[in-house]
């Protein structure tokens, strides 16, 4: 019987660094972290392109991911990411409407409270589920994240001076 072990690397981005986790059945975590670590020097092998895509997010050059990914979590967590992923970049979703979609809308606070266990950052996209009223409600990494990855994705358009 063979054991597989979690690989780990850290990776700096723009808004703090991210802590990937995974193995050869996929990438199970990403987290941002404020902490003093450093880029890993030595990727692991099957995190080699997550760090890749995460940095041609960061650079504009990449707008959806092709990763193996394996989040652990409940049936309904689960389904709630599924979801999540449906969120084409650039544009967001209230919670309310996410509920709608998954067939009950009395369910928003349990599906608000499943986004908040999304382990993938940025790869599944909850930072694109906002409050009904367009305000920037609940991310794990902090509202200031939130707002600079949504600009980030679509940036506000810059006004004449003329």
């Amino acid at each position: 019987m063979s054991f597989q072990f979690d690989s780990v690397t850290y990776f700096k981005t723009p808004i703090g660094m991210a802590r990937i986790v995974g193995d050869d059945d996929g990438i199970s975590s990403i987290t941002v972290i404020d902490g003093n670590e450093e880029n890993s020097s030595d990727i692991p092998k099957c995190l080699q392109d997550c760090v890749t895509q995460l940095d041609e997010y960061f650079q504009k050059k990449r707008t959806t991911f092709n990763l193996k990914l394996n989040p652990q979590g409940t049936k309904f967590q689960k389904e709630v990411w599924q979801n999540i992923l449906q969120i084409p970049y650039g544009t967001t979703k209230s919670y309310l409407k996410q509920s709608e979609e998954m067939g009950d809308i009395k369910a928003v606070r349990a599906v608000a409270a499943a986004n908040s266990k999304n382990p993938l950052w940025i790869v599944i996209p909850c930072h694109r589920v906002i409050g009904s009223d367009g305000s920037l409600t609940g991310y794990a990494g902090g509202i200031w994240r939130k707002r600079w990855l949504l600009e980030h994705e679509n940036p506000p358009e810059q006004q004449s001076l003329f």
